[in-house]
């Protein structure tokens, strides 16, 4: 029984962010610095699980870090982290990412998402709060040379890293996206 109050907490805890209208910038000049050093430690675990993902950082316009979003789900489900946007290796803003699944799920999990910019037009377009991801778009898992075989669509490449939890899901659904400067 409390397993499965702890699933039905961590999706309304979810939702609930979605709801809200999560605030995209850090508040205080220390959560600012968190964000940053969980970003930083971010990419590091993904280089540390696929060292090839160097060359993509080395070689893309930009990306987007995400050190940790929350997923939970009891049919109905949500997700939602704060992120970094790099251009050209410069930091340039804070960007947040909002999920809604609707479906077969139930659990809760955390993991990284890092999404990268094949060029500026991307970039542009994720600022412009008008990129989302639809049902049918995919992650790769970060796992030992998976960055070899992904490839650019619609001008991105989208990486998770899982970091915890359980979740079963069979689920449709679609991530947002908002972004403000430095």
């Amino acid at each position: 029984m409390s397993v499965r109050r702890s699933f039905l907490r961590v999706g309304m805890t979810a939702a609930l962010m979605l709801a809200s209208g999560c605030s995209t910038a850090p508040k205080s000049p220390a959560a600012r610095d968190s964000l940053h050093a969980e970003a930083l430690a971010a990419i590091e675990s993904f280089k540390a699980e696929d060292p090839s993902l160097s060359s993509l950082f080395n070689g893309t316009y930009g990306y987007a870090i995400f050190p940790t979003v929350g997923k939970g789900a009891v049919g109905v489900g949500g997700a939602y982290g704060k992120g970094e946007l790099y251009e050209q290796g410069n930091m340039v803003g804070w960007c947040d990412l909002s999920q809604g699944t609707i479906g077969l799920a139930l659990g809760g999990q955390s993991y990284s998402e890092l999404i990268f910019f094949e060029n500026r037009l991307a970039s542009d377009l994720f600022k412009t709060g008008e990129f989302a991801f639809a049902a049918q778009a995919s992650a790769v898992a970060a796992t030992a040379g998976a960055s070899a075989d992904a490839d650019y669509k619609d001008g991105v490449i989208v990486f998770t890293l899982a970091k915890g939890g359980l979740m079963y899901e069979a689920s449709i659904g679609g991530q947002k996206f908002s972004f403000m400067p430095k």
